[in-house]
């Protein structure tokens, strides 16, 4: 049976990544960024109106002023509207919903091990702090990679035209000066790396004392003369 100090570290470190878990859960549910893009006919350079983007990472909203039409809101599915217009926007797009996908996979892996810990004494192995070490590292940087892919996907790729000009009833317009936002989703996956690094926190707070330990307990044979070692 585990110590009680044992008990409580891991078992802090699966509540802490339970929490990271619900974070980045009701993150991937809400809206992660907005785009504004100001939009021309015919090639002219008077700004006729404006598109705004809202996007969600399964689905999204466009409400347009004046581009090309009156007036209009659309609501879409964000992967099959990606996958019409093909291209880069839809591969990263992929990419982010993988890679989150594996974060909760290796958080699910580190609270079995940890709750595993918890109630037994296993070697130190993948089934010890090392695959803690481990699951929670990779969620962290998964997490991290996840950040910066949607953010160049937002901001670099030409995702937001894209999207416009699928709704724009054939009619041609020119789309510029575009500014974009991050919303409340997106920023949610920065505590989810924070809790995944303080569950790995927990574990070495306690692998070290561990190990500090057992250094105390066999010093004493280590210091002791060599006569009464021999003897």
């Amino acid at each position: 049976m585990p110590s009680t100090k044992k008990i409580l570290h891991f078992l802090s470190s699966a509540l802490v990544t339970s929490i990271s878990v619900g974070v980045l859960g009701f993150g991937m549910s809400t809206q992660w960024a907005k785009t504004t893009l100001e939009c021309t006919r015919d090639g002219g350079g008077i700004i006729n109106g404006t598109a705004i983007i809202t996007l969600k990472l399964f689905d999204g909203n466009l409400n347009r002023s004046f581009c090309p039409s009156f007036g209009s809101i659309d609501d879409f599915q964000v992967f099959p509207t990606l996958r019409g217009t093909g291209g880069t926007p839809v591969a990263l797009h992929i990419l982010v919903l993988c890679l989150l996908a594996l974060c909760l996979l290796f958080s699910a892996g580190s609270i079995l091990i940890t709750l595993y810990n918890s109630v037994s004494n296993p070697y130190e192995t993948y089934m010890g702090p090392i695959g803690v070490y481990t699951c929670s590292s990779l969620s962290a940087c998964l997490s991290v990679v996840v950040l910066i892919v949607f953010v160049v996907n937002v901001n670099v790729t030409n995702m937001a035209e894209d999207l416009v000009k699928n709704f724009s009833e054939a009619i041609p317009v020119e789309l510029k000066n575009q500014s974009s936002e991050m919303l409340l989703g997106y920023y949610l996956i920065i505590p989810y790396t924070v809790l995944s690094l303080a569950a790995i926190a927990l574990i070495y707070t306690y692998d070290h004392a561990a190990y500090a330990h057992r250094r105390e307990q066999q010093r004493p044979t280590e210091d002791a003369p060599k006569e009464i070692m021999m003897y």
